[in-house]
């Protein structure tokens, strides 16, 4: 695979991974600023070319695709374990949670710590919940 081959892939990529971030955050019903903490605060200016113009960026950061890459994983797996519950789909992730990883917070409390861990933790609790 020659290099351009290989830059209009990971473009495409970028470009689908933060449209789907956005449309799910979106059905989330999370605010810019928790969008900006789960995507590891970038700049505002950088944050609002993103989301206004996806097919522009060429390539992220690991540390951005990892964000996006357990932001998927996450929204999966309450599809999965909600398919007969939609709306418990989108809602879950504010809802208060009895479980030890929450401690009575939200997902979305635990997530917006700002850490890689912090999605990796509650990717890693649904998938478990998932058997």
């Amino acid at each position: 695979m020659g290099k351009a081959t290989k830059i209009a892939l990971q473009a495409d990529m970028v470009k689908a991974g933060l449209t789907a971030f956005f449309n799910i955050t979106a059905k989330w019903k999370l605010t810019t600023s928790e969008q900006r903490v789960l995507l590891g605060s970038p700049a505002e200016a950088t944050f609002f070319k993103w989301k206004k113009n996806p097919e522009s960026v060429n390539r992220l950061t690991h540390d951005l695709l990892e964000r996006i890459s357990y932001i998927l994983g996450i929204h999966k797996a309450l599809r999965i374990l909600f398919s007969n519950r939609q709306e418990s789909v989108y809602s879950w992730i504010k809802t208060p949670n009895k479980a030890p990883l929450f401690n009575g917070q939200s997902a979305l409390e635990r997530m917006l710590g700002g850490n890689v861990s912090d999605l990796y933790a509650v990717r890693k609790y649904l998938d478990s919940q998932r058997g």
